[in-house]
């Protein structure tokens, strides 16, 4: 027979509030892993105030975040945000430049429908053409992951600040999307 000393209700009630309160710890720091980050919620801020970017090809998550991102400051005209997205390396003052040059060009087109369409394969580099449909411009961007020691995975080959080679559209890209079936031409 088990003899209950006065005592006893006060070591459960203390047992089960200790359970009780490690509990809540595990779940408050186990659940914040699953709160979106600053990043994420601004990239769901700008997913939700941009029209949707209409993909053919194959992007990875990187080119394809990229990609939109691109398009995106284009058009906010943000020129700050858009040189941000440059490759580590290049010269400096450039990035700057062809962000301006980009938004001057591509801005009024790229706030209505965009198609991306993303050449070859992804996983270091990947070649994107954006298709401008409001203004039935084209420009070809390329897009590369970060080498070592940068804080961004992916990248931007900005080195356009003159406006005529901001604007030019290589020979082989054609008039619209997914006429090479995504692969580049040799």
């Amino acid at each position: 027979m088990h003899r209950r000393s006065r005592w006893e209700p006060y070591h459960r009630a203390g047992r089960t509030a200790a359970a009780t309160a490690a509990a809540a710890l595990i779940g408050v720091l186990t659940g914040c892993s699953d709160l979106p980050g600053e990043e994420e919620v601004r990239y769901a801020g700008d997913y939700g105030g941009h029209e949707p970017l209409a993909v053919v090809g194959y992007p990875s998550t990187g080119t394809l975040r990229t990609a939109q991102e691109v398009v995106w400051r284009t058009a906010d005209g943000n020129t700050a945000e858009l040189a941000a997205l440059a490759a580590p390396g290049t010269a400096r003052g450039v990035p700057a430049a062809t962000a301006r040059n980009w938004i001057s060009a591509f801005g009024e087109g790229a706030r209505g429908k965009v198609t991306a369409e993303f050449y070859d394969e992804g996983s270091k580099r990947q070649s994107v053409v954006l298709y401008f449909h409001a203004t039935g411009q084209i420009k070809q961007i390329d897009v590369r992951t970060g080498m070592g020691g940068e804080d961004r995975d992916w990248y931007v080959y900005m080195d356009e600040p003159q406006p005529a080679a901001a604007t030019a559209v290589p020979s082989w890209i054609p008039k619209t999307p997914g006429a090479l079936g995504s692969r580049s031409v040799p």
